[in-house]
């Protein structure tokens, strides 16, 4: 990732810490505001066009998907997203908004279960689970939380994408062409896919129903991890495979919560902690979006058309120059 951020960012400042450190960098935001007047802050834990623009882009395309792959006759079960920004949690209030018996899975790392535990910890599902809940999380519209272990997600990155993986999901009849194709997913889309695997088997879901899921990055970005891997554990046999395979079969309904009116209370309060305490927001907001919570999630999501109003105003202005 940062090799890729080289050729597109003009500076990038890299702060301690593992994947789930991100209170460093609020920090380091903290800092570049104190210290430089040439820069703006969007923070995507906190802005809500993060969450509207999946809302609406995201929301109507897995909409598409699933109404085009049921042709009408199945049923939407839920939708399931691992909780990092909050931002693709969009698609999932839009399709409880359009299927209102669907469901909406927030999940996690195992290691750092902030949602399900209030807990901590480092992982390494990169994308994903920060010891924190993000601004723009409804909690009081999400209805299960889940933790996968990233050591599974780990060990689904090599069985997706090592040759010997590969063949042995050829070998237990995967299509030859879907399998070739799994490098489409980066680490996080493997913790979705294994999370989407969990939501089925917890509610005993049949062929009639649907779960959407999100696959938000490929390998491109991760490529390295492979070579990590291979010089941590040797090169990958027929053996790891099957394995693996196994692992993935045995995917387990522990970890997961389905939440009460006082389970999403829990949740929506440890924005506290991290939100007004130290970056500032006010306490009044916090209580709006729970206390208030169809107006306030309402008017966020009512508020794309005026976006794209000012949006066209402004190209309308620089093309004018």
């Amino acid at each position: 990732r940062f090799e890729w951020l080289q050729k597109v960012a003009g500076e990038i400042i890299a702060t301690p810490g593992t994947e789930s450190n991100v209170k460093e960098i609020f920090d380091q935001c903290w800092e570049l505001k104190k210290t430089r007047s040439d820069i703006r802050i969007f923070n995507q834990f906190e802005e809500f066009g993060n969450t509207l623009w999946h809302y609406h882009v995201t929301g109507n395309a897995a909409k598409e998907a699933f109404e085009k792959a049921s042709g009408g006759r199945g049923r939407l079960a839920g939708s399931v997203s691992s909780s990092g920004s909050a931002g693709t949690l969009g698609f999932g209030y839009f399709l409880k908004d359009q299927y209102p018996t669907s469901k909406l899975v927030a999940a996690e790392a195992l290691q750092c279960p902030t949602l399900l535990y209030n807990g901590y910890g480092e992982h390494r599902i990169e994308g994903i689970g920060d010891k924190h809940i993000p601004w723009i999380h409804d909690c009081k519209n999400t209805d299960m939380v889940m933790a996968v272990d990233d050591e599974v997600a780990i060990r689904m990155l090599r069985l997706f994408n090592e040759s010997a993986g590969r063949e042995c999901l050829k070998h237990y009849g995967v299509d030859p062409g879907f399998a070739e194709q799994l490098d489409s997913m980066g680490i996080s889309c493997i913790a979705n896919i294994i999370s989407s695997i969990k939501f089925a088997k917890y509610y005993e879901l049949t062929e009639d129903d649907y779960v959407v899921t999100i696959l938000t990055d490929s390998m491109e970005l991760y490529g390295s991890r492979l070579e990590e891997l291979t010089l941590e554990r040797g090169d990958y046999t027929e053996i790891d495979a099957h394995k693996d395979f196994q692992l993935l079969m045995d995917t387990s309904i522990e970890n997961m919560l389905e939440l009460t009116h006082y389970e999403k209370k829990r949740i929506h309060n440890l924005k506290y902690f991290t939100w007004i305490e130290q970056q500032g927001r006010e306490m009044e907001e916090l209580n709006r979006q729970w206390y208030e919570h169809e107006t306030y999630w309402e008017n966020i999501f009512s508020s794309a058309s005026k976006i794209d109003e000012l949006i066209m105003e402004f190209n309308s202005r620089v093309d004018g120059k």
